[in-house]
């Protein structure tokens, strides 16, 4: 079943677009789920929640990429969950993401439209290997010896690919008004 058949399904209200989606995108989820939160229990509740979510989205919402509306969905439950467990003090490797990212993008931003088409035009220039390691280090939340192998890199070449990726984007923004 097709993405276009499946949001058809959630717009004639039926149920059966859940068990379509989780079969079509439940591993994905799954994924990126785990790799924020390293749990699979956390992980698991958080992509049946992201069920739910979708459900009560569409209708209105009709997405154009139903895997990125549910993945984006997987994506914020999860960090959600994440800040909640944070004050306990688990998973560093997802803080330490966040704080490589903290020094290119502006931490007040007044149009996040602007800086998502900016961002999306940064990483269209990219080639396909910084563009993979930098989605999947930044959106994806891989740990660096995970994309190493993924790819074929060793761990420092990924690090030192992901460090002048961060230092373009910098540039690039910079050169757009935005300044860290």
């Amino acid at each position: 079943m097709n993405d276009q058949d499946i949001i058809d399904l959630y717009f004639a209200r039926n149920e059966q677009a859940i068990a379509e989606t989780d079969k079509s995108y439940g591993k994905v989820c799954m994924q990126v789920s785990m790799n924020i939160l390293d749990s699979r229990p956390d992980a698991e509740e958080c992509v049946s929640d992201t069920y739910l979510k979708t459900w009560n989205a569409i209708p209105p919402t009709r997405p154009h990429s139903l895997c990125a509306f549910v993945c984006r969905i997987a994506r914020n439950l999860s960090l959600s969950r994440l800040r909640d467990l944070r004050r306990q003090k688990r998973n560093q490797e997802l803080t330490l993401s966040f704080d490589e990212l903290e020094a290119c993008i502006p931490a007040t931003v007044e149009d996040a439209g602007e800086l998502s088409t900016l961002l999306n035009d940064f990483l269209e220039g990219l080639d396909e290997t910084n563009r993979v390691l930098f989605m999947g280090r930044y959106w994806y939340s891989y740990a660096i010896d995970d994309l190493a192998a993924q790819m074929g890199l060793t761990d420092k070449a990924v690090y030192m690919r992901l460090h002048k990726t961060r230092e373009k984007l910098r540039a690039y923004l910079a050169e757009r008004g935005y300044r860290v």
